[in-house]
C-alpha cells in the first residue's frame, strides 16, 4: 500500500483493486507487450466474457474444470464465466472457411478471466480470482509447429530478460486423462522436444512426465522471484 499500487477487498476476495499508480504500470505493461504482438505477428481479438456451458463441454473443459469455474444460469440454461481464453479462439477459428495458405493464424487477447480458486488459495497477486494475461493462440499447420514454438520462446525470452528474470523449462507430457490419439500425442511431444532443443540446446530443459494438459502437451515456463520461490509463469 506504501506505494499505492494495488489493493484487495473481502466484498471482492482474489480481484485487484489497481490504484491510479497500478493502472499506470499496468496500461504500460500491455503497451510493452502489444508492440511485441505487432512485431511478430500477432493480430489482437477481444472476446466475450461468459459463454453459454455447451461450449465448454464441447471443449472438454467442463469435465475436467469445472468445479474452477463461476457458473450460473441464464433463462433456464447454465453458462459460466471464461477462466480461459481457448474455445473462445477457437470459435473465432471455425468462424469461417480457412485454407491452409491462411496459417498460421497468431491470435492475441488480453481478455478478462475469472477461476473459482478456494479462499484458503488466494495469495496477492500470484494466485487469484480475476485476472488478465497476455494470452495468445496460434492455429498452424502441423510443419510449422517447431517454428512457431521456437518463435513463441524467443518471445518469452525476449520479454523476461528485459525485467531481468530468470526462468526454467519443463516439458509436461501426457497426462492419464488425456483427450486424444496416442499417436498424435506422440507427434505433438517430438515437436515440442525438438523446438526446446533448437532453443535451449539439449539439457536446457526438463521432461515433467504426465503434467500436460488434457487436450495436448505444453510447455511450461517457471521463474524465481527475489526469493528464489519458484512460479509457473507461462
Amino acid at each position: 500500500m506504501k506505494q499505492e499500487l494495488i489493493m484487495f477487498h473481502d466484498l471482492s476476495a482474489g480481484s485487484a483493486f489497481w490504484l491510479p499508480h497500478g493502472a499506470r504500470i499496468y496500461n504500460k505493461l500491455i503497451e510493452f507487450i502489444k508492440d511485441h504482438y505487432w512485431k511478430r505477428g500477432f493480430d489482437e481479438v477481444i472476446t466475450p466474457n461468459i459463454y453459454n456451458l455447451d461450449l465448454w463441454h464441447k471443449s472438454g473443459h467442463a469435465l475436467h474444470y469445472k468445479d474452477a469455474m463461476f457458473c450460473f444460469d441464464v433463462e433456464g440454461q447454465e453458462w459460466a464465466m471464461k477462466p480461459m481464453n481457448c474455445p473462445g479462439h477457437c470459435l473465432m477459428f471455425a468462424g469461417q472457411i480457412r485454407s491452409y495458405r491462411d496459417l498460421p493464424l497468431r491470435f492475441a487477447d488480453f481478455g478478462v478471466l475469472h477461476r473459482n480458486e478456494l479462499s484458503g488459495a488466494l495469495s496477492g497477486l500470484t494466485r487469484v480470482r480475476r485476472f488478465q494475461q497476455d494470452d495468445a493462440h496460434i492455429f498452424c499447420r502441423e510443419d510449422q509447429i517447431e517454428d512457431e514454438v521456437k518463435g513463441s520462446l524467443e518471445f518469452m525470452k525476449s520479454v523476461y530478460t528485459t525485467f531481468g528474470m530468470t526462468y526454467k523449462l519443463e516439458l509436461s507430457t501426457r497426462p492419464k486423462k488425456a483427450l486424444g490419439d496416442k499417436e498424435l500425442w506422440d507427434r505433438a511431444e517430438a515437436a515440442l522436444a525438438r523446438a526446446m532443443d533448437s532453443f535451449a540446446g539439449k539439457g536446457g530443459w526438463k521432461l515433467n512426465p504426465g503434467d500436460g494438459a488434457f487436450y495436448g502437451p505444453k510447455i511450461d515456463i517457471k521463474v524465481m522471484d527475489a526469493m528464489e520461490r519458484v512460479h509457473q509463469c507461462a
